[in-house]
């Protein structure tokens, strides 16, 4: 098994659905095995993926090939003999949430993961807090 974590920024002039991109990609990676988080403010994208190797270089070739993600990098690309997130899940503050509340269930999410993912998504969350 695999993991990837990356992180984008949305294209400054793309229209960005994040509803949309989110139906795709949990009906794609329900079918090809693939699980992780996704943290979205619909500006930056924070995202770890998870399965067999073939289907998480796929995904990444999609992401990176659309045009709506610019400033792609790698934070890792590791082997891993269990997968840390059993479920896909998307992370995105809804209308009605709080950022107390957002980053409650974030943190609820990232328990079980490994010190260096959990790491990065909570940086990114203190960063969104002290903006």
């Amino acid at each position: 098994m695999r993991q990837l974590l990356y992180i984008s920024s949305a294209t400054p002039d793309a229209a960005v659905d994040v509803g949309i991109i989110l139906s795709a990609s949990m009906r794609n990676n329900r079918r090809d095995g693939v699980t992780g988080l996704l943290w979205t403010d619909e500006r930056r994208f924070l995202q770890v993926l998870e399965g067999e190797s073939g289907a998480i270089q796929a995904v990444f070739d999609r992401i990176s090939r659309d045009a709506r993600h610019r400033g792609i990098v790698v934070l890792h690309d590791r082997a891993i003999a269990v997968r840390e997130f059993g479920s896909w899940d998307m992370a995105r503050r809804g209308r009605d949430d709080t950022a107390d509340a957002f980053d409650t269930r974030m943190r609820h999410h990232l328990a079980a993961a490994s010190p260096t993912v959990r790491g990065t998504f909570e940086g990114l969350i203190a960063a969104r807090r002290a903006a």
